[in-house]
């Protein structure tokens, strides 16, 4: 099956025509957001998903996952509209502030979306709101650090996320300095040119080096990505199956991965293959093998083991010198 940016933008609207009637009054607004809407080529190892947004007078933040062929899939969000006010507080929220700026709205009959975009974009881009946005995700970064540093017990799966928590943080501070955040399929793709946009291209290899990736001279051990295919769908045999885990997820996430392995900088696929990997071990017994599997390469790349105070002494330096950046960022 062919598929093009024309036809994913086409599933979208008729996606939501058909939820604005299943609702029958209850739908305030839909939009579209994501790669699809803003990248030139959406698909990414022949693969994509369309980003929608559903938003409510009222309810619970939800997601659902709806596959439509096995190349694409519907990621849809449901949001109260509570979640969109007042506007102006947007402009510091690095997530949805961006996404509320570049949203295409679907849906919007009493102009809400028009209301609210135009309340976040005033002002969005200006010195003290960009580094509001990167201090944010700064500061959380530094606090997952400090509990870190003051966990007397040895490293292990919680001690991992939690670090790989810090580091996607703190890179996405750098990120937010000259656009929005960046999304795990595309992190590696798009960081390096984010760390160059603010005159420290250097990030990027500390980057990799955090993630162990020194530790991979002949690149990623082929039973890595074989373990990570175990453990995912062992995952998605549970009763109970994450959004971000969908079975429908498994091929997307694993073209994202193998468009990395195939391309210039193949210890690149480390980012997305690590992180995915560590949710879907969570979800499983202590005793499962694919914890067994999943330990073993977290002590080759020094995220568990004797190594990793080293690596958390890294995080430090590496956090001050984005501090620094941030910092002097609006005078620059």
């Amino acid at each position: 099956m062919r598929i093009h940016r024309q036809m994913l933008l086409d599933l979208a609207e008729d996606t939501v025509s058909q939820r604005v009637k299943e609702e029958e009054g209850a739908l305030v607004a839909a939009y579209l957001h994501g790669a699809v809407l803003l990248e030139e080529e959406p698909l990414l190892g022949r693969t994509a998903d369309i980003d929608l947004v559903l938003v409510f007078a009222d309810g619970e933040p939800r997601r659902e996952v709806v596959p439509v062929v096995d190349e694409v899939h519907f990621d849809i969000q449901h949001h109260p509209e509570s979640l969109y006010q007042p506007p102006r507080d947007l402009r510091t929220q690095a997530w949805l502030g961006h996404t509320v700026c570049t949203f295409e709205p679907l849906y919007d009959p009493d102009h809400f979306l028009a209301f609210v975009q135009a309340g976040v974009r005033g002002l969005f881009n200006e010195t003290e709101n960009v580094r509001a946005r990167a201090q944010a995700l700064l500061s959380q970064a530094r606090q997952i650090w400090l509990d870190l540093q003051g966990d007397p017990t040895e490293p292990d799966l919680e001690t991992a996320r939690a670090y790989l928590r810090a580091l996607r943080k703190t890179a996405n501070a750098v990120a937010c300095l000259s656009g929005p955040p960046l999304t795990e399929r595309r992190f590696m793709l798009a960081f390096p040119g984010r760390a160059e946009a603010v005159g420290r291209a250097g990030l990027h290899d500390g980057l990799m080096d955090l993630l162990g990736a020194g530790e991979l001279d002949g690149g990623l051990p082929a039973a890595w990505l074989e373990n990570w295919e175990a453990a995912y769908e062992a995952v998605a045999a549970l009763d109970e199956t994450p959004a971000d885990l969908h079975p429908a997820r498994r091929g997307y996430h694993l073209a994202g991965i193998t468009a990395l392995l195939e391309g210039e900088r193949p210890a690149e696929a480390l980012w997305p293959l690590l992180n995915i990997w560590t949710r879907a071990i969570k979800r499983l017994p202590a005793k499962d093998q694919a914890r067994t599997d999943w330990a073993v390469a977290c002590e080759r790349l020094g995220l568990l083991g004797e190594a990793f105070p080293a690596r958390l002494s890294g995080l430090d330096a590496y956090l001050d010198a984005v501090e620094e950046l941030v910092e002097g960022w609006g005078g620059e």
